[in-house]
């Protein structure tokens, strides 16, 4: 179902997003979004489209860029509570992705990795533990350890300090072109995690 090329080489430090790249939690996701922004009087500002090009943004500047297209007042906290309440109703039936957690363990074994996502602290860790990989990654970095989410690079350079690793020399799996656009501002090479299409 899901499809990437890891270039040639070998890298010093591995970093993989979590949502729609270790854990095809996407879907959920998004239906966390229609009902939660529905149950605030907005079910049709997010078009599945919109979603899913803004995949690695950070759930609070979702909403505020979905102010501002729109032109509407969403109070980005409670929006985010409630969204991610929903989406917790919905983790326990998520399942990881194997064939980029079968790449992870293998790199584990010989170099530092990393998850760097925007997502919620909390959310993330449980969407790791769900998925039985929580062990895996010994540097978890999400929305709350940097002030700029995704297209910036703060998450991956951070990931990288924390794992010792120098930025050029890490490999960041992604599935969202805002989270490859941030690896790229980092220095670093990418990995585009792709469903494949089944039509």
């Amino acid at each position: 179902m899901f499809e990437f090329e890891v270039p040639t080489g070998d890298f010093d430090g591995y970093i993989f997003d979590c949502d729609g790249t270790l854990v095809d939690s996407m879907p959920a996701h998004y239906r966390a979004w229609i009902q939660a922004l529905a149950e605030f009087g907005e079910p049709d500002i997010f078009p599945e489209e919109v979603f899913y090009g803004m995949g690695g943004v950070p759930t609070l500047e979702i909403v505020r860029e979905l102010n501002t297209v729109h032109g509407i007042n969403l109070d980005p906290v409670k929006v985010t509570t409630r969204k991610e309440l929903l989406f917790d109703e919905l983790l326990a039936n998520v399942q990881p992705i194997e064939k980029v957690v079968a790449c992870a363990r293998a790199v584990a074994a010989r170099r530092p990795v990393s998850v760097a996502s925007g997502g919620h602290r909390d959310v993330v860790l449980r969407t790791l533990r769900l998925a039985g990989i929580y062990s895996l990654f010994p540097v978890v970095v999400a929305a709350e350890d940097v002030k700029r989410g995704k297209p910036a690079p703060d998450c991956f350079l951070l990931a990288a300090g924390r794992m010792g690793v120098q930025p050029k020399r890490c490999l960041v799996f992604e599935d969202g072109m805002k989270g490859i656009e941030a690896a790229h501002a980092a220095g670093m090479q990418t990995v585009l995690v792709r469903r494949r299409r089944t039509t």
